[in-house]
């Protein structure tokens, strides 16, 4: 079973796959950190994460077990990861590494932004994951500030609304709802519900 979960930034998309994996007995790709680890390879070098030369560089040389957890979180790393993900042969060198994964007859459950719709349009379950910008906002700023980042509330909406901009007009894979994929509005849902109702679809697609 292939599951897929897409989504805008702070969505509530990647804890929710996480627990559809764990749920389920999958293994499990969140996609956006493959970007956010190129992004910040980059920023690492010097260099600008909009430079395709070398943002295509880092996607060759990214190390899947290498990736650091803690230091692709960051506010910057994300802003990073919006600009390299725009870039179309980075997102070629990554598809192909995303499908690879997804390949394993196990099954596995990916969340990112254009699994449902490029990555695996096949997939046996796709879910959109979404919540107003007010609440991701609130979501990531909590996230951030337990890290120890300093921002402001309006600030951190400013980059996000930015990042959600980048992410649905770029020209390739932009973010959106696949057409066969199951609306999830986590606005007013607390982590709790937002798992159930997501195991509830897969649980009513598998029959």
């Amino acid at each position: 079973m292939i599951i897929a979960v897409d989504g805008p930034t702070a969505s509530g998309k990647g804890t929710i796959a996480k627990h559809l994996a764990a749920r389920f007995g999958l293994k499990r790709l969140d996609t956006g950190a493959l970007y956010r680890a190129v992004g910040l390879a980059v920023l690492d070098a010097g260099g600008d994460p909009g430079d395709e030369a070398a943002a295509v560089a880092a996607a060759e040389a990214l190390d899947l077990g290498a990736i650091d957890e803690d230091r692709i979180r960051s506010s910057q790393a994300g802003l990073a990861a919006s600009k390299v993900a725009v870039i179309p042969a980075v997102r070629l060198v990554l598809r192909d590494a995303q499908r690879a994964f997804a390949a394993d007859p196990a099954g596995a459950v990916l969340d990112g932004r254009d699994i449902g719709t490029v990555i695996c349009p096949d997939a046996d379950v796709k879910l959109y994951v979404t919540a107003s910008l007010e609440a991701r906002t609130a979501r990531r700023l909590k996230e951030l500030q337990a890290r120890g980042e300093t921002i402001s509330f309006e600030a951190l909406k400013a980059q996000i609304a930015e990042r959600d901009e980048r992410d649905t007009n770029r020209a390739e894979s932009p973010l959106r709802q696949a057409a066969d994929a199951h609306l999830l509005d986590t606005t007013e849902m607390d982590v709790a519900a937002a798992v159930e109702a997501a195991v509830g679809v897969v649980e009513t697609v598998r029959g």
